[in-house]
This record gives C-alpha cells, structure tokens and sequence, in this order.
C-alpha cells in the first residue's frame, strides 16, 4: 500500500469547461506548477497514466468522485493522489467543482503525453480515450457559447465535436427559435443551422445548412423529441435499416460513405426541447459507445443552454425594439416651417436595444420643435424610460415653454419619478432614467431664429445654405435626473435653406472606440457637406460615412431639418393701444389684409375671434398689446400679445351671466388655441382651417 505523505493536502477549483480557476499554495507544492502555469488551462493537461473511467463519468454527469489519480509533477515524475471531486453549482447556475487532493508516495515513471486537443480518432486504449474526452469537455467550455448568436452557437458545437469525436454533426433547430419566438413542436420542421464533417463539403448530408426538412414521425430524430432522451444507433440495427428504406437519399448516403453509427442527442435547455444534435461515424471504425453517449450529452446540454440564451436574448431584443419603434414618430408631421428626414439604427452587439429618441412636434405661431434624447442602458427599461421621457416632453412642449425651462421640468419629472421607485428604505436613486441626455431646440420661420437648450447631449450641426458645416457652441447642461442644476438656452440665426443636424452620440461611438474623438465630428462635418439630392439621400450619406459598414455599437438616431422661412407678404404684425376703441380698427385690419391675401371667405370667423382676443388684451391685460395674422399654408393663425402674464381659461358660463363665453367661441370656431408666455407677458393664439 503507497504511504501517505503528510502535509501536502491541496485544492483547486475547475470550471463548467474543465478549465482551472483557482489553484492553491499547497497545490503549487504537491504539482511543482504555480499558479500562472495552471490557471485558464484545461485540468486534463495535469492529469497522467490512468485515468478511472468512473471519473469521466463524473464529470460529464456532474456527480462526485473519490478514488485515485496520477498527476504530472514535471517531465519525468509524477505523483499518486487521492482525488476527491465536489460538484458545486456558481451564482448564475453554471456548474462547477471544487477539487481536493492529498498526495501518496512520488512515483517516478516515464511521463504520459499530455492530452491533445487536436482532432484524433476514437481508437487507443480506454485510458486515452477518456483522456479525449476530458480534454475535449475543456475544449467545448472555451469555445461554445461565444456570442449570442444562435447559429454561430450551433455551428461552435459542430465544430468542437468533429475534433476527434465524431465523422459529421449536424444541429437542426426548430424554425421559431432560428427565429427568436418561443418553441414549438407543430409540424415537426426543422431547420439545419450549422454542420461539419471530415469531409471537405459536407457530402454525407441530406440537408444543406439553413434549409429545412419535415420529420417523419417513425423517425429516430422523432423517438428522441418524443421521449426527450438521447438515441444511439447502429444502422446494422433491422429497425434501423426498415426506416432507412423509406428515405432513399439517407439509404444512398449511408451505404456510399459506409456511415455505420450515430448519437442523435436532444438541445435541451430549462425543460425545453429547442431541436437535435446528429452525430454520424463513417471513417472512424469504432462505434459510438455508451461513454461516447454521454460525453456528447454533455456537449449538446452546453450548447441548448447557450442557444437557449441566444434564443432568450434576441426575444428580449425583438421586444425592446418593438417597444422602441412604436414609440418614434414613423413619420413626422407635416410643416411649413420645416422639412424633415430621420433614421433610428439598433445598436448591433450584445448589449440590445437602447433609449434614443427624436420628435417633430409643431408648436404654435408656425413654429416647430426638434427633439432628440438618449436612455442610458439597453432593453426593455431603457425602451420605457425613453418612451416616458418623450411623452413628458410632448407635455411639456405644449405648455410652449423655452428649452431652458422645458429642460427644466423636464429635469425635476425625472428626479420625482426615480424617487418614486426607490426601494422602501433605500437611499440610491433606482436609475431607470438617470443618465438620460437631452437636445431641445425651437425654430421659429418668422425671425429665422432658432433656441436651443441641451441636458448632457451633444451640439447639433448646421449646415448653411452654401453646404458650410458648423458645430455651434451651446452652453453644457447637466444630464437630466441630477437635480438643483440649471438649463441655459442659446439662439441661432439660421438662414433660410440651412439643415439643422440632430444625433445621438452612436453616430459618433465608432470613431471613438478607435481613440479618435474628434474623428467622428470629422466625418460627420464631410458628410453633411458634401452635396446630395435630398434630405434622404443626406441621411443615407451621413450615416454611410460615420458608421460604414459594420453594425453600429450603439443605437443611433438621426434627425434632419431643412429650415424655410415665412416671407413679409405671409405676416402681418400691428401694434394696438390699451383701448376698448382699438378692437373695430384691429377687425378692419384684419379684413383688409384677408382680401389681400384672397381669403375673404375666413372674414367672418377671422372677426369674431379678433373682437374676442383683442378685447381680452384690452380688459384684463398690460400694454403693450400687438396683433400678428400668419398665412402658414392652409392654416390662418391670429395671435394677441399683451404685457401681463396671467393667462385666460375657459369657463362655464351660467344662464344669467353677462360674460364668460367668448373663449368657448374661439375654441368652437378654430381647430386650435392656446397661450404661450414670452419674456415680456403672453400671447394668445387661435388657428383656423382655410
């Protein structure tokens, strides 16, 4: 019997892969190998001599194991331990061990080869072939699950198990999780999303890769989804050999290139069958055995789980996009002030969907506002929170407040609504909209001016008339949700014919990452510069130059706005005295310029409203007061400036009173009418259809 040597207890850790992951001091004593050597590297390459079967089948049904094991102490020595293997399970579920080992009597002997991960046949003794196995377990943990791509997963599988395992794979997926939607067993159609074999072409396949193929229901890949339990075969089986009669194309293949075995194991992930693994041997002569059934378990149990990921992953992104997309304009509404083209982009890694967003929401006086936001984080919470984010400013904008105070509501609505979602208790913001950044600018077509304010969100463009690009310089508010921050707005002159260039920082992310930060504004510049036939075409154009061609890393929202301008003879402004005599003079005004402008038929609901807005100003507002008619297209819109920053409501006026029912006339007869503060009182406006 080997004497035990004291004190030279060790332990280590191994991975769902079989790679180490934690190496002790007395384990760096007991193997002679430190810490660096081992760790990352598959625990196969430490193991020497015999290998216990009992032991793969261990590892491969994650069960514990005791018994001993030589491992390599250097080229020439080794070492006999009793091995004791736990399986444990890490916080996300993946399975583990902890392995302990305390060490008998060196043995000096000529040191076994390291295990090979290169492709091998099945054949050597038991002992190197479960050597393989292990070493193949490891291979398999490195190497599937790479992405979240459901047939970059299925194809990894393939390709780690024709390295030594078996002569063709084949992975055949049902259609709805190729497509991202929940299993489903109807019709038994599936699709073949990823193959391998020996042979150069794959010539032992019926199926080429991303076509489909019906099952038959006395099939073998039927018995398995039926029972949900793995199937070896031998196709000198008669059963075998009656079902290959009644598919002529297999019975053809299997015959020409001798295929003599198969495994057809179950993608099974969270008690979900999501397809079929196919395992074929022709060049290789030993058959498939019972330890071969299980390693291939083990194999085609690590990829479901990563498909089932992938599959789980593009649902929630299809979602989030969903969401997204029926939360942005699909078309923005028509303006006299401006002309618009827009593109939304999801970012194309891992990380999903985002919370950018733009809007097109006119305002009164002909004016119009330009919108443009980004959610910090990806998927469904950041789809919500944007969505939140745009209804709010929608809210907002139709109070006609400045950007500065928008974004300053704006800013408060988002620090009340992340305070409302702290946990009981708690004393961090949830963070649901914290980080989110925020351009707002007005532009109005009269004065060819345009205000804008920003929370944390990069500067527009503006390209001029002649296809000059500039980047104006706003002041830099605060990301919204950080409160007690103040908002500063800026005004632009902004010639007639200029484009107005809108963006989230994605547009730019992929000049970054390439430690470039002022590339990306480069490139954007030479785009919007460069002269295309439409604001389409220039949508196109930039995103073409800033992105190319690879899928952007983040989302990316885009809005272009090429501005026009209101001419004189389409605007009429007066100034009026604080005088009840002034309403007849401003009605008279009215008419006039009505018939100037050939639309006499709106006289008479242009003077009632006039008489009741001019009176309003005149009774109950501040000098001075000002009157403005606008022809914006097939809109007449009438507006009242006053000094005084009380604004009218309506009211229900009773029987017997005298007053009170002038601004339900307004609203009956006009389409639309509201108030808007100004820095010296308000303004009160009716629009009416022509």
């Amino acid at each position: 019997m080997a004497t035990r040597v004291p004190g030279r207890a060790a332990t280590a850790t191994v991975d769902g892969g079989g790679v180490v992951t934690g190496w002790s001091a007395a384990a760096e004593r007991l193997t002679g190998f430190g810490a660096g050597r081992v760790l990352g590297r598959p625990a196969a390459e430490l193991l020497a001599g015999r290998l216990p079967i009992a032991l793969l089948r261990a590892v491969v049904g994650h069960r514990p194991f005791d018994g001993m094991v030589r491992l390599r102490r250097s080229e020439d020595e080794t070492v006999a331990v009793e091995l004791g293997v736990v399986p444990v399970r890490t916080a996300r579920g993946e399975p583990a061990w902890v392995v302990s080992a305390e060490a008998l009597r060196p043995l000096t002997t000529e040191a076994a080869p390291l295990p090979s991960l290169a492709p091998a046949a099945a054949q050597g003794s038991p002992e190197e072939r479960a050597r393989r196995r292990l070493a193949l377990l490891g291979e398999a943990g490195l190497r599937i699950g790479s992405t979240l791509e459901v047939e970059r997963t299925a194809q990894e599988l393939a390709d780690v198990a024709i390295e030594g395992f078996a002569d063709f794979v084949g992975v055949d997926l049902l259609d709805s999780v190729f497509g991202g939607g929940p299993p489903s067993n109807a019709g038994l159609v599936f699709y073949r999303v990823a193959q391998r074999s020996v042979l150069p072409g794959v010539p032992e396949s019926t199926v080429a890769a991303g076509r489909g193929d019906e099952i038959a229901p006395d099939s073998p890949m039927a018995r398995v989804l039926a029972s949900g339990r793995p199937l070896r075969t031998d196709y000198r089986d008669p059963e075998i050999r009656s079902w290959l009669v009644q598919e002529p194309e297999r019975e053809r293949l299997a015959r020409e290139f001798g295929i003599h075995s198969s495994l057809l194991v179950p993608l099974t992930a969270r008690g979900t069958t999501l397809g079929v693994a196919i395992f074929l041997r022709h060049r290789t002569p030993d058959p498939f055995d019972e330890d071969d059934l299980l390693l291939a378990t083990e194999l085609t149990a690590r990829a479901a789980l990563s498909v089932d990921n992938a599959r789980q992953y593009t649902q929630q992104r299809d979602t989030a996009l969903a969401l997204q997309r029926s939360l942005l304009p699909s078309r923005t509404p028509r303006q006299a002030a401006v002309e618009v083209a827009f593109r939304y982009l999801p970012a194309g890694g891992r990380e999903g969907v985002g919370g950018d967003w733009f809007d097109v929401i006119p305002l009164s006086g002909a004016r119009v506002a330009l919108v443009v936001g980004d959610v910090v984080g990806h998927g469904v919470p950041a789809s919500a929170a944007m969505g939140r984010l745009r209804t709010a400013v929608r809210t907002l904008a139709d109070i006609d407040m400045p950007p500065d105070e928008l974004l300053t509501h704006l800013d408060d609505l988002v620090l009340r609504v992340d305070l409302d979602e702290l946990p009981e208790g708690g004393t961090a913001w949830a963070g649901s909209s914290v980080g989110a950044t925020c351009l707002y600018a007005v532009y109005d077509p009269v004065t060819r001016s345009c205000a804008l304010a920003r929370a944390g969100h990069p500067g527009p463009a503006l390209v001029g008339p002649d296809n000059s690009v500039v980047f104006p310089e706003l002041p830099a508010g605060p990301p919204l949700g950080l409160g007690g921050l103040p908002f500063e707005a800026a005004e632009l002159e902004v010639p007639e014919g200029s484009v107005l260039a809108l963006y989230t920082d994605g547009l730019l992310r992929a000049s970054e990452l390439r430690g470039d930060p002022e590339l990306g504004l480069g490139r954007l510049g030479a785009a919007l510069a460069s002269p295309a036939g439409s604001l389409e075409d220039l949508c196109d154009q930039v995103l073409s130059t800033t992105l190319g061609p690879d899928a952007p890393t983040d989302d990316v929202a885009l809005l272009l706005a090429r501005t026009h301008g209101l001419h004189t003879q389409d605007v009429a402004d007066w100034p009026l005295r604080h005088d009840p005599s002034e309403v007849a003079r401003a009605r008279k005004l009215a008419t006039s310029k009505l018939a100037d402008w050939g639309i006499e038929e709106a006289s008479f609901v242009t003077e009632l409203v006039v008489s009741e807005l001019i009176t309003n100003a005149v009774r109950y507002g501040r000098p001075p007061i000002g009157f403005r008619l606008i022809r914006d297209g097939g809109v007449l819109i009438c507006e009242v400036s006053d000094g005084s920053s009380t604004a009218p409501h309506l009211r229900r006026a009773h029987n017997d009173d005298e007053g009170g029912r002038g601004l339900l006339l307004v609203a009956q007869l006009c389409r639309n009418w509201g108030t808007r503060h100004t820095p010296r009182g308000k303004t009160i406006w009716a629009e009416q259809e022509l």
